[in-house]
């Protein structure tokens, strides 16, 4: 028993170490997927501020402007309208429920990467005519559920054509009521100006393509129109996913520690209560050095078992971790093979000094303890 709980302390310890990091490999890995199905090569432009703080606004053409820079692959783009958005005429018009109204180019949904959760994206048929999309907040937001509701605009009613799926690259249409560019026009006013242009290019022209974008859209004060990235907020999280990791490592190190502590306690019971045996063995001609290497060996032998274990414990608690989260399971096998390392020099460590104490035993002495 003493042997099981000592081993198990062990366990403890590089369970906790491999399951740290292998939760935090699986997180990321499940970022990086995310990444890589959202791409990294989106660029948006927006309206900066003029010299004085007034108000800056883009060209009409420029989406055009920007879908001819050379490594430029799609463009779309979105005009702010100041309507509100309400369930009917009977809400009042300042309870928006922070839904934003927006018009919006066919184009657009191709450059986010987006999909619909149910019903259509705007077109030339449905975009000249009061018709709306919802990104699936606002549609939350409305208690719109599928498409073929309205929406009461401006004193009239438009009809929800479609609901967006999540868009993490653009949480702002996410929030948002979108029309027709052409319906905007001519419903709501819009003076065709817009207020965010989206744009993705070639993976290997990003950086060119941002620099170009500003002196392209307002040549004369290129200053005025300002450049994001919106994954930079995730690849900073993918950066410092596991940020974290190291203090917890602290801390399975500490349990791993007082593993260590537990096997050499237990190695130094075995070799007062073994005190008989060892006196056989080196009145039969056994060396002080071959004590030694027996009970260093078997504290490696402990040490190994308790790693061994807890690597798969560990394995397992990141597995269950990853399947609930509907995350890759990933266990980096640089983790596994340190922790076994680390095991094996805690049991080394923890069996010197029982094996040096076994070794000066006198052989008389020893044989006596019967």
């Amino acid at each position: 028993m003493r042997v099981v709980l000592s081993a198990l302390g062990i366990a403890i310890g590089i369970a906790t170490m491999i399951a740290v990091v292998g939760i935090s490999a699986s997180s990321k890995a499940q970022l990086l997927q995310k990444l890589d199905a959202l791409g990294t090569n989106m660029l948006v432009a927006s309206p900066g501020q003029g010299l004085f703080g007034e108000e800056v606004k883009l060209p009409k053409e420029a989406p055009g402007m920007v879908g001819r820079i050379d490594g430029v692959e799609q463009v779309g783009a979105t005009g702010d309208l100041p309507q509100a958005v309400r369930r009917s005429e009977k809400i009042p018009a300042d309870e928006s429920g922070g839904i934003t109204l927006k018009a919006a180019d066919e184009g657009l949904l191709k450059v986010l990467r987006g999909a619909m959760a149910s019903g259509t994206w705007l077109n030339d048929a449905n975009g000249r005519y009061p018709s709306v999309v919802l990104g699936h907040i606002s549609a939350e937001r409305l208690g719109i559920t599928e498409p073929g509701r309205q929406v009461y605009i401006d004193g009239r009613y438009f009809t929800v054509v479609g609901i967006l799926g999540p868009l993490p690259l653009a949480p702002e249409i996410e929030r948002s009521a979108l029309v027709g560019w052409s319906a905007a026009g001519k419903l709501l006013g819009f003076d065709g100006h817009p207020t965010s242009i989206y744009e993705r290019s070639t993976d290997a022209s990003v950086r060119g393509v941002r620099d170009l974008i500003p002196h392209t859209v307002d040549p004369e004060n290129p200053r005025n129109v300002q450049v994001t990235d919106p994954s930079s907020a995730l690849q900073a999280k993918a950066a410092t996913e596991g940020a974290f990791t190291n203090l917890l490592l602290g801390l399975g190190g500490v349990a791993l520690l007082v593993g260590g502590v537990g096997v050499a306690n237990t190695m130094i019971i075995s070799v007062l209560e073994r005190r008989h045996e060892i006196g056989l063995r080196r009145s039969m001609g056994a060396t002080r050095g071959q004590i030694r290497i027996q009970f260093v060996t078997e504290s490696l032998l402990l040490s190994g078992l308790g790693g061994i274990a807890g690597i798969v414990l560990g394995a397992a608690a990141t597995y269950v971790f990853a399947a609930s989260g509907g995350m890759p399971w990933v266990v980096p096998l640089w983790a596994v093979g340190g922790g076994f390392g680390a095991t094996l020099v805690i049991g080394t460590i923890a069996g010197l000094y029982p094996a040096v104490r076994a070794a000066r035993l006198s052989p008389t002495l020893a044989l006596q303890a019967v």
